[in-house]
């Protein structure tokens, strides 16, 4: 017949599965670290799990002018001003020179004729690289339309923050809105992957056009 455990033996049992208990903590802290790196890893590359825009459809889309360029030449970017004209796709993308903001902004050139015939304008916006807009708005965007720097402010007013490391910090996620001309928010949509967000923000653009 088995003896009953040993007041030392059930101590060093709780040892044990304090031991376990802790080495699992770290283990999934451990998960979490690399799952942050991935996520870092997936913006570079600008491929990752979709995220929820802050501004939901109705609310009023914060007014800015903004330094920035189009086929090579500086510009100053007014929303106010280009609201007057019709409907704004304001698209928010990380960086300048990065795979995915690259092929967003192609897309977003070879879809300008659709976006015109729509009465609408669009306008890039980014916190990351800013510095080379002017040649990113000659290569990528074609110039077909402009891309503007978004300070830390407006980032944070439409609250659009990547919201990663030291060294990506000021950079945005990628969100795009379909502002109405009254300046309200008609549509947005948030991921980091590129693919979508022309062809959505275009069929919400047509979709204003037929009220």
């Amino acid at each position: 017949m088995a003896s009953a455990p040993t007041t030392s033996s059930r101590s060093r049992a709780e040892y044990i599965d304090r031991g376990l208990a802790g080495a699992l903590r770290r283990s999934i802290i451990g998960v979490m670290k690399i799952l942050r790196t991935v996520i870092v890893a997936a913006a570079l590359g600008l491929s990752a799990s979709p995220a929820l825009a802050a501004l939901d459809k109705g609310a009023e889309a914060p007014r800015f002018t903004a330094q920035g360029a189009m086929a090579g030449k500086p510009i100053r970017v007014d929303l106010a001003i280009s609201l007057k004209k019709g409907p704004v796709v304001l698209y928010f993308f990380p960086a300048a020179f990065t795979s995915g903001c690259n092929l967003e902004a192609q897309a977003f050139a070879e879809a300008m004729d659709d976006f015109r015939k729509a009465g609408a304008t669009v306008i890039g916006m980014t916190g990351g690289n800013t510095n080379q807009l002017r040649e990113f708005s000659a290569k990528h965007c074609a110039g077909q339309f402009p891309v503007a720097t978004a300070s830390k402010d407006l980032i944070e007013r439409y609250d659009v923050s990547l919201g990663l490391g030291a060294d990506k910090a000021g950079w945005s996620d990628r969100t795009t809105y379909v502002i109405d001309r009254d300046g309200k928010v008609a549509f947005s949509y948030s991921n980091l992957k590129p693919q979508e967000h022309v062809a959505r923000s275009l069929a919400a653009v047509r979709s204003l056009a037929r009220k």
